[in-house]
């Protein structure tokens, strides 16, 4: 993969845009390492970053896993994105068909909700900014929505010597939405956790591995399938997670 990353603060923000939406448009995915994150996201008011990162430590059990599994904790909140705003909607729960969840979709998930504090943070505003810009840059004027339904996800997977966690127990799969958004937060303790692309032929057309904060991987849900491998510790003696945002985007 080509380092993406060598001079980013030289660049101009649509410069950096089009480095990223090039092969997302092209390929239906980009994977851009944190060298090149950083700056962009600042740009569009990224700050205090060690103060979100922390509120993954504040996560919730998934209770809903068909599998039985306690490894995942997450949290979960909504927004309408518009150009003129960011708002927060009420709590409410996440759905998906069985279509595209063959594991645990069907049900209504009420997880807990994206704390104020974080729901409100200026990191996170700023992945969202981020995030509704390159869908409108990439959807066909003919196709904007008035509004962008977007649903973020704080993820905690954890593993043990006795069991892997799993990122995407649900194996190779879409989300049923638009746009997807996965930056890494936090690698503590793990190996693997490689990120396949799949075209809808299943074809393998890319793999890579968020390997430090603020890598991000970018995917137009419509396009390609993707998966994570399990993760498992290096030191069985100490705790082992990873830690990341996912933030998808459809039509209101």
């Amino acid at each position: 993969m080509p380092d993406d990353a060598d001079h980013p603060v030289d660049q101009t923000v649509p410069q950096m845009l089009g480095t990223l939406e090039t092969p997302l448009a092209k390929e239906g995915f980009t994977y851009q390492q944190a060298g090149f994150m950083r700056p962009l996201l600042e740009q569009f008011g990224l700050a205090q970053w060690n103060s979100f990162a922390e509120s993954w430590d504040h996560l919730g059990v998934d209770r809903y896993m068909a599998d039985g599994g306690r490894y995942r904790r997450r949290r979960y909140a909504t927004y309408s994105l518009t150009p003129d705003q960011i708002l927060r909607k009420p709590h409410q729960p996440h759905y998906q068909s069985r279509d595209y969840n063959t594991l645990n979709g069907g049900i209504e998930r009420w997880f807990k909700p994206v704390t104020d504090a974080t729901g409100h943070h200026p990191a996170l505003l700023a992945i969202l900014e981020l995030t509704h810009r390159i869908a409108s840059d990439l959807t066909p004027a003919d196709l904007q929505p008035q509004a962008w339904h977007a649903e973020v996800h704080q993820f905690r997977i954890e593993a043990s010597p006795e069991s892997s966690g799993q990122p995407t127990p649900e194996g190779l799969h879409r989300d049923g939405v638009d746009w997807v958004c996965v930056l890494m937060v936090n690698r503590e303790n793990i190996a693997s956790g490689e990120t396949t692309i799949h075209d809808l032929n299943r074809k393998a057309v890319g793999s890579f591995t968020l390997a430090h904060p603020l890598d991000a991987a970018f995917v137009n849900d419509s396009r390609v399938y993707h998966g994570v491998t399990p993760v498992k510790p290096v030191d069985p003696s100490r705790p082992a997670y990873r830690d990341v945002l996912v933030v998808t985007l459809r039509h209101e």
